[in-house]
């Protein structure tokens, strides 16, 4: 009889370190090179030496590829969609220790050699031993090990349910792995007759505030859009300010009222997203002068649950109004005190707006070549080739100024959420029930708060609102766009239901242990078994 792979703890524990030592920062050669060692990997569970055409790469641009793995019962239709994600952030903050931090038994040995190197908190739980320190080992490889584990062991005892294990690069930045496995995941339904009955992801259970230690399953995910801005304002002389007005003015009054503005806040469930804020303000001078700097960009966060594109869109130019108004009223009582005319009032318009001007005044031709400008940088990405078209063609409407030029930067995360949907209430208490059973509680959050690929599956916009987001990002189409419509075939609940751990994307990232290695996959299976 064939002996599973990574059936004991000690062995799945294994697995995730071989994982997580393969080095796959975002945008690097390794998250490059992982999925085909991950391929080689899965190859080794015996289903998928008899079945070689069910283990599949697929293009995710630059060079990444997404995985999917396909266990199918010859009776069966209904198909669990295991979903994870390979690449990593960063680890320059772990200093002295980075050559270790891809090595989770190494690390953790360091660090109780060595616990000073710690916060207090992360200090704590090192002594206990019962965490295992590492980049990648919460965020999320322990989610793809699981996955690993549950696919061959449903192929081992032959599970009368069809499983689809999904791996993707790029999570971290703009989930191009996750909108590339959409497609492929539709075209998989079609040719295999499969019926999707859960979308499963395993990302790892988020402190809802930094003290909190409870576990969390997650019936939903929150989205995340990105409004942004280009100010155009009138260059001058430092020494003579009234006969300009500089970008980083004009940006203050709209970054004053998109920062923590509860307009955009959004209340479901018994659970409210987080404030906007601002993630980037910089002008566009290049080097020092005493011109003033004429040219200056922003970009804000915002977070959502039911509201689409359209409607964000149209209470950033609601804001972005009120805020002209004010900086227009400001400015003319500057002007009267100075005695000057000054350059004029700052209007607002959207760049689906501004794209119309210039293709009438420069030709579409034209448009497109200063757009395939700022396309074929390739040291901007999507956010800063996206500010840079439009800043190319203000500098051709000029006329148009001052301006603050409204529009969308990638990435977008749409918002999911099957809470009423009875096979999650079921799920939820099943997961309740089976914690228990280990003197552990978990706790049902509607919206999971760290961003995840579940945001590609489910997708529901009677209002066509995400309309809006294609005609106000300058990339789309080029360099970034959304299936919406297979989304929007990928129909079905979804669940996420991962491992227990803390500080992801820090330097004390680390896994609980035995919620890794003993009850999850017994969690998991549970779940998976319930469904069939």
């Amino acid at each position: 009889m064939t002996q599973l792979l990574w059936n004991t703890p000690q062995k799945l524990r294994e697995l995730l370190c071989e994982l997580v030592s393969w080095n796959s920062i975002t945008l690097t050669d390794g998250e490059r090179e992982f999925a085909p060692k991950l391929l080689e990997k899965i190859r080794e569970i015996e289903y998928f030496k008899n079945h070689p055409s069910q283990l599949q790469m697929h293009d995710a641009g630059l060079g990444r590829q997404a995985v999917t793995a396909l266990y199918k019962h010859p009776e069966a239709t209904e198909t669990v969609v295991l979903i994870s994600h390979f690449d990593t952030v960063q680890t320059e903050e772990y200093g002295t220790l980075e050559p270790l931090a891809y090595f989770p038994e190494e690390l953790t040995k360091v660090l109780m050699e060595n616990p000073s190197e710690l916060p207090e908190g992360a200090r704590a739980d090192l002594e206990t031993g019962k965490y295992l320190f590492g980049r990648g080992t919460m965020d999320m490889k322990m989610g793809l090990a699981l996955h690993m584990q549950l696919i061959e062991k449903a192929t081992l005892e032959e599970w009368p349910i069809n499983l689809i294990l999904t791996s993707v690069p790029d999570e971290e930045v703009n989930s191009a792995g996750m909108r590339a496995a959409v497609t492929q995941l539709v075209r998989l339904r079609e040719e295999f007759g499969l019926n999707y009955k859960l979308f499963l992801n395993s990302e790892p259970s988020f402190s809802q505030n930094p003290t909190d230690i409870d576990e969390y399953i997650y019936s939903g995910t929150i989205g995340k859009i990105m409004p942004a801005a280009l100010f155009y304002g009138k260059e001058t002389h430092v020494g003579e300010p009234m006969k300009g007005m500089t970008a980083n003015y004009i940006a203050s009054f709209l970054t004053q009222r998109m920062e923590f503005n509860p307009l955009f806040t959004e209340k479901d469930l018994g659970e409210s997203t987080p404030l906007p804020v601002s993630l980037q303000q910089k002008d566009l001078k290049i080097s020092y002068s005493t011109q003033t700097p004429y040219r200056a960009v922003a970009l804000y966060n915002v977070f959502l649950f039911k509201r689409t594109a359209k409607e964000i869109m149209d209470l950033f130019e609601q804001v972005a109004n009120e805020a002209m108004e004010v900086l227009n009223e400001t400015y003319k009582n500057i002007c009267e005190r100075e005695h000057v005319k000054g350059v004029g009032q700052v209007k607002v318009l959207k760049y689906e707006e501004l794209l119309a001007y210039a293709n009438k005044k420069l030709g579409e031709e034209e448009v497109l070549r200063l757009k395939q400008e700022a396309l074929l940088d390739e040291e901007w990405d999507d956010r800063e080739k996206s500010l840079r078209i439009v800043d190319s063609l203000m500098i051709q409407c000029q006329e148009l100024a001052p301006a603050t030029v409204l529009l969308f930067a990638p990435p977008y995360y749409p918002a999911v959420n099957t809470s009423h949907d009875p096979i999650i209430k079921n799920a939820v208490e099943l997961m309740k029930k089976s914690a228990k059973s280990f003197d552990n509680t978990v706790k049902q959050v509607h919206y999971f708060n760290g961003i995840c690929d579940l945001s590609y599956v489910n997708y529901e916009d009677d209002r066509n609102g995400w309309t809006s987001f294609e005609s106000n990002t300058p990339v789309w189409g080029d360099t970034y766009s959304i299936p919406f419509t297979d989304m929007a075939e990928l129909k079905g609940p979804v669940l996420n239901v991962g491992p227990f751990g803390k500080d992801a994307h820090q330097k004390t990232e680390r896994l609980h242990i035995d919620s890794a290695f003993v009850e999850m996959p017994v969690m998991l299976e549970t779940l998976i078994k319930s469904l069939y």
